[in-house]
């Protein structure tokens, strides 16, 4: 076996995991982390796509279906399919769902530009916009908004900030996309879901993979390795991974972690929110 056969072997083992355990704690997460605030309700933007559909049915699982709204946010491009399966997921956990035609409020915006916003630029507008719609929704049904990225998603940088990397709670936000899938499939996520190629579904034809220059088998892999397992990037390249991806990688890592973290506060006083005062202790817990 060769020294990448090798990574490869570890990184696969230790992306394993036990779907009955990571329920139960995940349960657990959402249940708690939204009850610490005196609410038992939560929202979910439902896209259609596979993470979104874990978040969605672990909500259910923890809350009940009575507590969880899925809020369908679809752009006059989207793919109808992806309607359709979030649609099929609604009723398969029975819980209520409503539709927001994000349409015109995004061409009201970007219509009004000084110049023709590139696609990366119009959907990070159509990302900040279905977060505006699903914070409203949260008000009027007076639930938290569960959060959708996973951890592959969130290293690479790969979403908007203050949008769809927008929430209150994140259950699988520390699942890799292989284990989201994994998960997804113990859980009875909708074969279509499964199937479906990811896609953030912000322009036609948009794929996920396309747009990072590699899959995410790979990329989990590689990320196991870096972060979870702390190799350097020459260990990956001396071991036999293209150093290309590797490198883009950690860029990819290294320039997105502003995403990953709240505004730095300049700390002025003794008891600054970032750094002191941030432990249940302050109100009595």
């Amino acid at each position: 076996m060769s020294s990448k056969q090798q990574l490869q072997a570890r990184a696969t083992r230790g992306l394993q995991l036990d779907p009955n355990l990571v329920t139960r704690v995940l349960e657990g997460f959402v249940r708690d982390e939204i009850g610490k605030f005196g609410i038992n309700r939560a929202v979910v933007a439902l896209s259609g796509g596979i993470d979104s559909a874990l978040s969605c049915t672990l909500a259910v699982r923890a809350l009940g279906s009575n507590s969880v709204l899925a809020v369908l946010m679809p752009y006059r491009t989207s793919n109808p399919a992806s309607r359709g399966d979030a649609e099929t997921l609604v009723r398969q956990l029975n819980i209520a769902s409503v539709l927001i035609d994000i349409s015109p409020a995004v061409d009201g915006i970007t219509d009004q530009l000084h110049d023709k916003p590139s696609d990366l630029r119009r959907g990070n507008v159509m990302a900040r916009t279905r977060m505006t719609a699903l914070y409203d929704q949260s008000e009027s049904f007076g639930g938290l908004v569960v959060g959708t990225s996973n951890k592959t998603e969130l290293l690479l940088g790969y979403g908007t900030q203050h949008g769809d990397m927008a929430s209150a709670v994140n259950p699988i936000g520390d699942l890799y996309k292989t284990q989201v899938r994994a998960l997804s499939e113990a859980l009875d996520i909708p074969e279509a879901i499964l199937e479906k190629a990811p896609s953030a579904d912000l322009w036609e034809g948009q794929s996920d993979e396309d747009e990072l220059g590699f899959d995410y088998e790979l990329a989990d892999q590689m990320l196991y390795l870096l972060i979870d397992e702390q190799f350097t990037d020459d260990d990956l390249v001396s071991d036999g991974y293209d150093s290309a991806i590797v490198n883009n990688v950690l860029h990819r890592i290294e320039t997105s972690q502003f995403k990953r973290r709240l505004p730095v506060i300049a700390k002025l006083s003794h008891r600054t929110i970032d750094r002191d005062f941030r432990y249940p202790r302050d109100w009595g817990r």
